[in-house]
């Protein structure tokens, strides 16, 4: 309060000559120092004149900082691969969350409000996180170093859900982040687009040339799969899903019918280019979704439409093609006629008698690139996960595993529940969106590891608080008639 009061005294002349001043002070020792010392001294420099002023905004205005995280996530790994300097963004994103969580803490000093947090979902997430820290002390491990690296992406990133559930409290702000939300959907999509029908830009294929790695698992059958502006393939096609799946839960809520056209064209866009990525462990989520969508809505219109996407689906799996991506479209539904989803299986039965012997696991981060890095000889470091599910079986053992899974299932039965519950037509068509997609992205997370990687790792805990957020909306509002949300469907 007194800093604002004390912004408000300020003359908006004399302010806005010192800012201009001191950027062009600061372009200026820029520019000298990129001369004289090199490219990362000037990078330093613009990064502390842009990174102070927002983490002061990000701690100051919470929901700017929600905003600025939700964008950065999406936008990160695009611009990691755009860099030339080895500098770690990572790092960055690390570092905004914890001045979103302190931040945090210090809002329930001064207007604490515990009782929205008195639900299953969040005992269940205190639970994975408390085993995640315990996984320090397991004496199976190879690497404690291995631990430091992974415990950020598995269990400190699940901290966001206690800032989205306290600092997400209006529906504007809601209608905010899902506009933010399609658009960098949006953005992605064309990006892929691009390099699908345009071709990569020069940085993109200096760095697919400079590693064969990377060739070899992105080259297929004379095509290169698409990643657009996320990290690898699959991320992209699940991002390019969930976004679907966004758009057609919008659609079925109560909107005009020109935004739902807008909304229609949207989601079979996503569909398009999700197919750029050669991803077969995507194309099976939508057609699940649609399921669940089904069930719980179930009606005679519901049930035409299900129909009509199943035939359809059908046509796509069994029509012969020659064209590239949509041959590898139907892989996906014929595995036991893929070499890759066979060797998969034969090494998930290869481990499963460790899993069995091995209750909580070999230690978080003893598979995949830390168990590589820091473990080498080690057993499971020569162990290709290839599955969330797995990971964590063989990380954190069946104890572990147990653990992840009652999480799942509070968090799906509480999204179920609370959309039957919910009245509020346009707050229901957010619940099912936010409940499709979580299903969607767990059920991807069976063939891949979809819960890791940026943005969907962030993206995952808002559509779990999300959840309880949009109950809580709906309880303050006064209740619908019956008659008002089925018009939404």
């Amino acid at each position: 309060m007194a800093i604002e009061l004390s912004l408000r005294g300020l003359d908006k002349r004399k302010l806005a000559a010192v800012v201009f001043v001191g950027l062009l002070i600061v372009s200026v020792l820029s520019a000298l120092a990129v001369k004289t010392l090199g490219t990362t001294i000037g990078i330093l420099i613009l990064g502390l004149t842009v990174g102070l002023p927002v983490a002061f905004g990000v701690v100051v205005y919470p929901r700017f900082g929600i905003i600025v995280l939700l964008i950065s996530a999406y936008l990160i790994m695009w611009f990691y691969n755009m860099i030339t300097i080895d500098f770690p963004l990572g790092t960055l994103m690390d570092a905004m969350e914890a001045i979103l969580i302190i931040g945090f803490f210090l809002q329930q000093r001064t207007k604490p409000n515990w009782a929205i947090f008195k639900n299953p979902v969040t005992v269940l997430i205190l639970i994975w996180i408390g085993y995640n820290l315990l996984e320090f002390f397991n004496p199976m491990a190879e690497s404690r170093l291995a631990w430091v690296y992974t415990i950020r992406s598995v269990a400190v990133v699940m901290l966001m859900y206690f800032v989205f559930s306290y600092h997400i409290r209006t529906l504007e702000f809601i209608k905010l982040i899902i506009k933010i939300w399609l658009a960098l959907s949006l953005f992605g999509a064309l990006y892929a687009f691009k390099q699908e029908h345009f071709g990569f830009f020069e940085y993109e294929q200096k760095r697919l040339d400079a590693n064969p790695l990377l060739q070899n698992l992105l080259y297929i059958n004379g095509h290169w799969r698409k990643s657009s502006i996320f990290a690898e393939p699959v991320t992209f096609s699940y991002n390019m899903v969930m976004s679907t799946i966004l758009c057609l839960c919008l659609m079925w809520g109560p909107t005009s019918m020109g935004k739902k056209i807008i909304l229609g064209t949207m989601a079979a866009f996503f569909m398009l280019v999700m197919l750029y990525s050669g991803t077969r462990g995507a194309y099976v989520l939508l057609p699940a979704a649609l399921i669940l969508f089904a069930i719980l809505t179930l009606n005679t219109k519901t049930i035409g439409i299900a129909a009509v996407a199943g035939i359809f689906f059908l046509f796509l799996i069994n029509v012969p093609t020659s064209n590239v991506n949509l041959a590898r479209f139907q892989t996906a539904f014929k595995p036991s006629q893929d070499a890759s989803y066979n060797v998969r299986k034969t090494n998930r039965q290869r481990i499963q008698p460790y899993i069995r012997s091995h209750p909580i696991g070999g230690g978080l981060g003893s598979t995949g690139v830390w168990g590589v890095k820091f473990a080498p000889n080690s057993y499971l470091a020569k162990f290709p996960p290839d599955s969330g599910f797995m990971r964590v079986a063989v990380e954190l053992g069946w104890i572990g595993l147990l653990i992840l899974c009652a999480l799942i299932f509070v968090v799906l039965k509480t999204g179920i529940e609370n959309f039957f519950k919910i009245r509020n037509p346009e707050l229901k068509s957010y619940c099912l969106a936010m409940l499709l997609m979580l299903f969607a992205v767990i059920v991807g997370n069976l063939p891949q590891e979809a819960l890791v990687q940026f943005p969907t790792n962030i993206y995952f805990y808002l559509m779990i608080a999300m959840i309880n957020i949009l109950l809580r909306l709906d309880r303050a509002e006064p209740e619908q008639p019956e008659e008002k949300y089925i018009l939404g469907m």
